[in-house]
């Protein structure tokens, strides 16, 4: 069974007030089912108004937050929702300035400034263990054999 909530629950769940959900509704930022004059949230717009309100907390304009929610329903499909669940292959991160998606461990798109444009996330450590294991293979293949063997000296 799925788990819905009225206005005031989300309220209270959310810290956000009915004048921010009503607003949000009639943007078309986060949409309820209605039955009467009722709005009904799913589980799934509980989590992306949690989402917002941290977001905007965090100081994110509105209009910023509203660019990530169409830029993932648009690019991929996905409901804010889906990309923050715990199970998503996909994660969203902010330094505070800026939000990003992660959509690998190599890949992390600046959703604010340029969708097309990912940013590469490389670890450095990774890259500096692969020009050791170069370097000594290098060392390796290019060592005359007379380097390899032992020689006894007489003591």
């Amino acid at each position: 069974m799925h788990r819905h909530f009225t206005s005031n629950e989300v309220v209270d769940l959310t810290g956000i007030t009915l004048r921010q959900l009503q607003w949000w509704d009639e943007r078309g930022l986060v949409v309820p089912e209605r039955r009467g004059h009722r709005r009904i949230y799913s589980m799934g717009q509980l989590t992306e108004i949690a989402v917002i309100c941290d977001l905007r907390r965090r100081g994110f304009p509105l209009q910023r937050v509203r660019k990530v929610v169409r830029f993932l329903e648009k690019e991929f499909g996905r409901s804010l929702a889906q990309t923050v669940s715990s199970g998503s292959d996909y994660h969203l991160l902010t330094d505070g300035k800026t939000i990003y998606l992660e959509t690998s461990a190599r890949e992390i798109v600046d959703v604010l400034k340029n969708a097309r444009q990912p940013m590469l996330a490389i670890c450095l450590s990774d890259t500096v263990r692969q020009v050791r294991a170069e370097i000594r293979g290098a060392k390796k293949r290019n060592r005359p054999a007379f380097a390899a063997r032992k020689v006894k000296t007489a003591s």
